[in-house]
């Protein structure tokens, strides 16, 4: 049996907030958070996520057969690597690792959030990765990327850079870099992809962005070479600060495989919002650009909140937006809670009235939505370098029966 422990810290100043105690026996993983009594009678304390209350403790979460990711709570899975990043973690560290160990090898820098892990010494706990790199090395970084994809081998060195700049969120390829002292993720083109998958990224967060939807900084890098790069702005640091972030997944206290819904969502804002009536306005119209745009990836882990202070939590800014034509046309997350998946207009507009929107301002907002990508999805894909038979291949994702509904309403 081994046991590890850590401080849970917060932020540049290192502020502890608690202890993690993680233990692997066998097969089996399990951990326990407790708050400590300086963070709980601290003036500006808040609960890291929803279901931790001051009240309650100590916390325990097990991992499953299959599903061990639940070894950690899901604030501290949020804060983990993703697969991609646990893949790099592997090939530095080897096979068989800890959830424990993922969390913590991954860079400090670079983790999602603002938790942070400390030992006794009061030393940050992090792997032994080389410096997030800088924008200027985006090539070469992008370079090693495709040469680990492709299962060449690499030097003790270059997989720590890979390592120390993995990222968060979902399997595809990426790094964070810096710009002046602003931490971006970029996002590569596969050595595996059939499509323009970052260029067409870029080109539908511009177009949610000109349908009014928070968007974080983002643009194509080496959009001339075979080998393009999304580039999107950290939204979890400003400046040097770090700023706490928990998913959707963790704020609905999900486990295992379970699903959501959008109206869970708005049932959480309504608890936790500064401003609850925007946020359930902002999430509406994510949903229905989810359905316009035939985006794949809305499941939980793909919302998220950002800390503003006082115990209220604001939705993040919209990403990992994908659309794709060649998708059954089902959602990730379901609109109404125990209601089906299936990606439909008609079906939002039925539930405008969770969202606390009437009817008639709802059909405005799917019209206009609708009518900004029909008038708009060419020149996106355009400028982006999707053109010809490669935009062609799209035309499905943005022209299609629900955007007929849309426009006619």
């Amino acid at each position: 049996m081994a046991e590890f422990n850590a401080h849970v810290a917060l932020g540049e100043t290192l502020v502890t907030v608690g202890k993690l105690r993680f233990t692997q026996a066998g097969p089996r993983q399990f951990s326990t958070f407790s708050y400590e009594q300086a963070w709980i009678d601290n003036p500006r304390r808040f609960t890291i996520q929803p279901d931790f209350t001051f009240e309650g403790g100590p916390f325990h979460t097990s991992g499953q057969p299959g599903n061990m990711r639940d070894a950690l709570a899901g604030v501290f899975a949020d804060a983990g690597p993703d697969s991609w990043g646990r893949r790099l973690l592997d090939r530095a560290y080897g096979a068989g690792l800890s959830e424990f160990q993922y969390l913590t090898l991954s860079d400090d820098t670079c983790r999602q959030g603002a938790l942070r892990f400390v030992d006794d010494k009061g030393k940050v706990i992090t792997g032994g990765a080389e410096a997030v790199p800088r924008l200027i090395d985006l090539e070469a970084i992008t370079a090693l990327a495709r040469a680990y994809e492709q299962g060449k081998e690499l030097s003790a060195k270059q997989l720590g850079e890979l390592a120390g700049a993995g990222g968060t969120g979902g399997a595809r390829p990426k790094a964070n870099v810096t710009e002046n002292g602003v931490l971006w993720l970029a996002k590569f083109t596969s050595f595996h992809d059939q499509q323009p998958i970052e260029r067409v990224e870029v080109a539908t967060l511009n177009m949610a962005k000109a349908c009014g939807i928070r968007t974080p900084e983002v643009r194509l890098e080496l959009g001339d070479t075979p080998f393009p790069a999304a580039l999107i702005q950290r939204f979890d640091r400003r400046g040097s600060a770090r700023i706490p972030y928990i998913s959707a997944r963790t704020a609905l206290g999900k486990t295992g495989t379970e699903l959501g819904s959008y109206t869970e969502i708005v049932d959480f804002m309504r608890a936790v919002a500064a401003n609850p009536q925007e946020d359930f306005r902002e999430l509406y119209l994510r949903l229905i650009f989810t359905i316009l745009v035939s985006n794949k990836d809305d499941h939980l882990k793909n919302h998220g909140f950002l800390y503003v202070g006082n115990g209220h939590w604001r939705l993040s800014p919209v990403f990992d937006v994908n659309p794709a034509p060649d998708r059954n046309p089902h959602l990730e997350t379901a609109i109404m809670e125990g209601g089906a998946h299936d990606r439909s207009i008609r079906l939002a507009l039925e539930a405008c009235e969770f969202f606390e929107l009437t009817e008639p301002d709802a059909r405005r907002m799917i019209r206009e939505t609708a009518e900004r990508i029909a008038g708009g999805w060419r020149d996106a894909l355009s400028k982006t370098g999707v053109t010809g038979s490669l935009a062609r291949d799209y035309e499905p994702a943005f022209v299609n029966d629900q955007s007929d509904i849309a426009l006619g309403l």
